[in-house]
């Protein structure tokens, strides 16, 4: 799912060739993206683009007579900016934004469609969509302190939870619980002072410079590579690779569609993390180190 880094870049890249441009046409091809009726999508044609912003890790496109469209990417929503006129293919196209220089194309891989696209009124309508999580760069170590433990929480959901923090998703916080030392399941309300600063300025740095990173990288282009498993990042997808830290082989917490890295050296102490899908299986045989987790796969021939 694209994340702060990449949903910046993708309004900055947006800015440079849609705001102060009228839209003319929305073309809609998959029946489950819009889920509004009021106001209707049609409102939205013939209106001059006036502003772009964020909101956690949806984009919001804002137009004359203070309507938005929302757009959220879900995990394999795309966009790709087009010249001129262009075309929604099936299966993957859900829907196309004409201007009169080009055409924003929204694509979405796999069968489940979970992209969104509503269509509101105002600051009213926008905050309805907002889930709460405050934003990284605005807040103060006490205040990220103070919402890091206003419940229980394992530190890789509390990361990922959008009521409480602000377009962070499942790759960024894994590199950031790494850089700042952390297990993904260590408990918020026992960390002690000087981990919740660590993880509130690594963070920070780390959110800061893959925005950064990407930037860069797109230049003057639009932002097609976008994707959830970068080179250089340091644990995320990275399964049984060295890590760039200590040497010791990433590993994976497997959950739904999800997984977790990280480095059980770097983290977690030396202790080797249950994979739920593995350990139901191995009970009290469950590996408890990464040499043990290596005797128990058979050598290559």
């Amino acid at each position: 799912m694209p994340e702060l880094p990449d949903i910046v870049v993708y309004i900055e890249a947006l800015e440079k060739r849609i705001l102060d441009r009228t839209l003319e046409r929305v073309l809609i091809v998959s029946p489950f993206l819009l889920r509004t009726a009021v106001p209707p999508l049609s409102s939205t044609e013939g209106k001059r683009v006036t502003r772009l912003r964020r909101i956690g890790k949806r984009i919001c496109i804002g137009l004359e007579d203070d309507l938005w469209l929302v757009l959220h990417l879900m995990i394999a929503g795309r966009l790709h900016w087009r010249k001129g006129k262009a075309k929604v293919s099936k299966p993957r196209g859900l829907a196309a934004f004409e201007f009169d220089q080009g055409t924003l194309l929204w694509t979405e891989a796999g069968s489940q469609k979970r992209a969104s696209l509503h269509v509101v009124q105002g600051e009213s309508g926008l905050q309805s969509l907002d889930p709460g999580g405050i934003e990284i760069f605005d807040s103060s170590r006490a205040e990220f302190a103070r919402v890091l433990q206003s419940a229980n929480h394992t530190l890789k959901r509390a990361l990922t939870d959008p009521r409480l923090f602000s377009g962070i998703g499942n790759a960024y916080s894994d590199e950031i619980l790494f850089e700042a030392q952390l297990s993904p399941l260590a408990l918020t309300q026992k960390l002690k002072p000087d981990e919740i600063e660590r993880l509130y300025y690594a963070a920070r740095a780390n959110l800061e410079r893959w925005t950064e990173l990407l930037r860069k990288q797109t230049g003057l282009s639009f932002p097609e590579g976008v994707t959830a498993f970068r080179p250089g990042m340091a644990v995320h997808g990275r399964y049984k690779e060295p890590c760039v830290r200590c040497g010791t082989k990433i590993q994976r917490i497997r959950y739904a569609a999800n997984e977790t890295n990280y480095c059980p050296t770097c983290q977690t102490g030396g202790k080797l993390l249950a994979d739920r899908s593995l350990s139901r299986l191995l009970r009290e045989d469950w590996p408890k180190t990464p040499e043990d987790l290596e005797a128990l796969t058979p050598p290559k021939e």
